[in-house]
């Protein structure tokens, strides 16, 4: 498993069609091999977009779990795929690293923006163990929205979502230093 994001892509790979960063539906054939402990990942994350949906335009709304925006992981999975990969204007031919991370129901602070999915948020120390080491039946048991006052809402800010040098133990450090809800 590789310990960064640097230099990763997002998308695993689907057949017939775009790749896919979101991975809600599990129980699918095509997820499954992805979904063993050598394919998880832990996904940096420090908040994440949803857009409403306004004219003229799609206003993004931003969702962390403070106001600080601290960093927190995605349970996320990757793999090594070769093909052709980034822009119609330069596509790169080759071996390419590629994440995706795990989509659950929205929480009722997120359903309002994305009524149907929200990222599943690692909270704990623990829950990145369970996800990274855990057999897979106890790591899917992690699918789950975050309770709905575990996220606030802060809309038409730009940030970064992924911290491309930020390793599992970086996120592990950050979740150990926070006051997270009750599970």
């Amino acid at each position: 498993m590789p310990s960064e994001i640097s230099g990763q892509r997002p998308g695993p790979p689907r057949f017939g069609g775009q790749p896919v960063t979101n991975i809600r539906n599990v129980k699918s054939p095509h997820w499954r091999g992805w979904l063993a402990e050598s394919s998880r990942c832990i996904v940096p994350a420090t908040s994440f977009c949803e857009y409403a949906d306004t004219k003229p335009r799609k206003t993004p709304t931003w969702f962390a779990l403070f106001e600080d925006r601290p960093l927190n992981g995605f349970a996320g999975i990757w793999t090594s795929w070769h093909g052709v990969r980034g822009p119609k204007s330069a596509p790169i031919e080759g071996v390419h690293q590629l994440f995706g991370f795990l989509t659950t129901d929205a929480n009722a602070i997120v359903a309002p923006m994305h009524p149907k999915a929200m990222p599943v948020i690692l909270t704990t120390p623990a829950e990145v163990d369970v996800w990274l080491e855990a057999d897979t039946p106890a790591a899917l048991a992690l699918q789950k929205p975050l309770p709905d006052g575990a996220s606030s809402q802060e809309a038409r800010r730009r940030t970064v979502l992924l911290s491309a040098r930020t390793a599992a133990h970086d996120v592990k450090r950050s979740l150990k230093s926070r006051p997270w809800t009750s599970q």
